[in-house]
């Protein structure tokens, strides 16, 4: 491949990443932190676990504010940020269910589809980025295990991907004559 198709696979690699993130965010409207814990602009000062509870925070008597004679913080946004968190988590889950399969299908359209190399490289190229961003944000929600099966399962699928799409078999296979 020489130098100008090289340049225009990684143009479309990069576009086809474009395309398939803003298409999704597009559907699929992202959760706002804003929408869930407001910005306090009071000038209230909560010193005790008590009011801390009646405005949904969450106390931590482990801190020492000497400044102030109290002993503890109060977490303003614990009980928001949580709920946050759950609706991020499922959000980021749903995303990771339309990404991966989309990336599989932009790779395999890429390998079979395009005879013009720059094309098809370009747009394999974008397939496996669509598949890091559904990855990426599902990843810090995801526990060890999942995350193995996850990496398992997409090296061999790539693996058996890359021979089944080059013509190649596997060595233990018998040739055909």
């Amino acid at each position: 491949m020489n130098l100008k198709n090289v340049v225009l696979g990684i143009a479309i690699m990069i576009l086809t990443i474009f395309v398939a993130v803003y298409g999704i965010s597009l559907i699929y409207e992202a959760p706002e932190y804003t929408d869930y814990c407001e910005e306090f602009r009071t000038a209230e000062v909560i010193n005790n676990s008590e009011r801390c509870v009646e405005v949904g925070g969450s106390w931590d008597g482990n801190i020492l504010k000497p400044a102030e004679g109290t002993q503890g913080y109060c977490d303003r946004n614990f009980s928001c940020r949580q709920e946050y968190e759950e609706v991020s988590e499922k959000y980021s889950r749903n995303i990771f269910l339309i990404a991966v399969p989309l990336g599989i299908l932009v790779i395999v359209l890429g390998a079979v589809l395009f005879g013009l190399e720059a094309v098809g490289a370009g747009l394999m190229g974008g397939g496996v980025g669509i598949i890091l961003y559904g990855v990426g944000g599902f990843w810090r929600f995801a526990d060890d295990w999942l995350k193995f099966s996850i990496s398992l399962l997409g090296l061999i699928i790539l693996i058996w991907f890359s021979y089944r799409f080059n013509g190649k078999g596997f060595k233990w296979q018998k040739k055909k004559r």
